[in-house]
Order: structure tokens, then sequence, then C-alpha cells
């Protein structure tokens, strides 16, 4: 274990014994953190917050602390940070509320730019890219491999699909649907990811499938109803539409159309 003599831990703080610690660090009560995690100088890390393996955390960057929420009153809520995740300069990253189920989750392999903000309730998946200044507001939900690109916003609640892509100053009060990108003042659909899908190993056949949901959705002026009904019909020999299929029917706040 490399703890720099300046850094400020509590007795009851967790860390690997090949953990980082480097200057003038803060790490409070109940904080575990993984093997092979390095956290560079100046960061603050409150709790209950969990923290796993390789991650990178870089100076004056905030996880853990109190959630920001005017109902928030020491309830005892929890941030889990999963493994393998860059997480740049001037980053927060706040704690969960009894108001949702009382933790904010990020998962594995994610690269979180500076300063980034992920609220209290907050759900982000694996693979996810969020370029610098992205902001999600309180309980939004992200799928794996998302792109938020620079100053993107989501509002409270919001759910963003698994492979979408918001485009840079884009902000959204609705749900994004798996696999689609979207961009502009006001925010709309732009067609589907089909860069980030060819990277990830979508052959040509899965990737025209949802292109052609796409087409069902958004240029056909069907339903949304109508659209899912045609859906549903192609889905068992395309099994790449269940994402978005999914993502469509369980969207809450509507979505972007």
């Amino acid at each position: 274990m490399s703890i720099h003599s300046t850094a400020v831990i509590a007795d009851s703080a967790v860390i690997a014994d090949d953990a980082d610690v480097g200057p003038f660090v803060v790490i409070g009560d109940h904080v575990e953190i993984g093997s092979g995690t390095r956290v560079d100088s100046h960061v603050v890390i409150n709790g209950p917050t969990r923290i796993g393996k390789n991650n990178h955390i870089y100076q004056f960057t905030s996880i853990g602390d109190d959630p920001q929420d005017k109902k928030y009153r020491d309830e005892p809520t929890r941030l889990e940070i999963g493994d393998d995740n860059t997480i740049r300069e001037y980053c927060s990253i706040s704690r969960g509320t009894i108001q949702d189920a009382g933790v904010t989750t990020v998962g594995s392999d994610n690269w979180i730019m500076a300063y980034v903000h992920i609220a209290h309730d907050c759900h982000v998946g694996d693979h996810c890219i969020f370029a610098n200044n992205a902001t999600l507001a309180g309980h939004v939900h992200v799928g794996d491999w998302a792109i938020l690109a620079g100053f993107t916003g989501a509002h409270q609640f919001v759910h963003i699909g698994a492979h979408a892509f918001m485009g840079m100053y884009a902000g959204t009060s609705r749900d994004v649907p798996a696999y689609i990108m979207v961009g502009g003042q006001p925010v709309a659909p732009k067609g589907i990811n089909s860069e980030g899908l060819k990277r990830r190993g979508f052959s040509t056949d899965q990737i025209r499938n949802i292109r052609n949901a796409y087409r069902f959705v958004y240029r056909k002026g069907l339903k949304l109803a109508e659209a899912l009904a045609e859906l549903d019909a192609l889905a068992p020999e395309q099994p790449e539409l269940e994402l978005f299929i999914a993502s469509l029917r369980n969207s809450e706040r509507g979505i972007i159309r």
C-alpha cells in the first residue's frame, strides 16, 4: 500500500494493500477502496462508499459526499463504483437518497472526463463515456456503452438507453431509447449510433435491422403502439431489437421523438 504522509484517512476506511493514495487526499468513514485503485492528490471520498479494483481517480474530485437534495437529512445512503473506471479532474459523484433505493451506482470500465456530475440515485452501466461537463440530475439511468458528449444534460428520472449517443450541448427531459443518436437544441433524434455499433462488433445485418426498427418508430408516421407491434413481430428473429423495444416500452417520461 502506498499512502502519502499528508493523506487523512478515517479509522473505519478499508484500503487494499496495493492501492495508491496521493498527497492531501481525505478519505472518510465507511469507505472501501479495492486492489490497484489509484487516488490522486486532493481527492475527497466520503462514505458509505465502495470503490472496486483498478480505478484511477484524478485530482480534486469529490466522491460519495451528501446528495444535493434539500430533503436529505443525514440518512445512511451509499455509493458503489465498480472496476477499471477512469474519473478525471473535478468530477462529483453523490450518494443516494432514501426517496429512491438509497444508492448511486457506477459500473465498470467507464471513461468519465473532467467536471462531470453524477447526482444522487443515478445508475450508470458499464463501458460508458461521459465527456467534459456532462451532467446527470438525480435518479437518471444510463445503459451500457452510452456516450454523452461535452456539456450534455439529463433531467431527473430520465433513462438513456444502451449504446445511445447524445451530441454536444444536448439536454433532455425525455428518455433516449437504446441505439439512438440525439442532438441539437431542442434535442431531436438523428438516427442510430451505427458507428458505435460497428466498433462493438454488431454485424452488418444487425445494424440494418436496428436501422429498420428506427424507421418504424421515427419515419413511418406510426403511433408508438403501432410501431411496437411491428417490432414485436420482428424480434423473435432479430434479438438485437430487444434492447430497443424494452427502452420504448418501459419509458415513463416519454421518448425523444
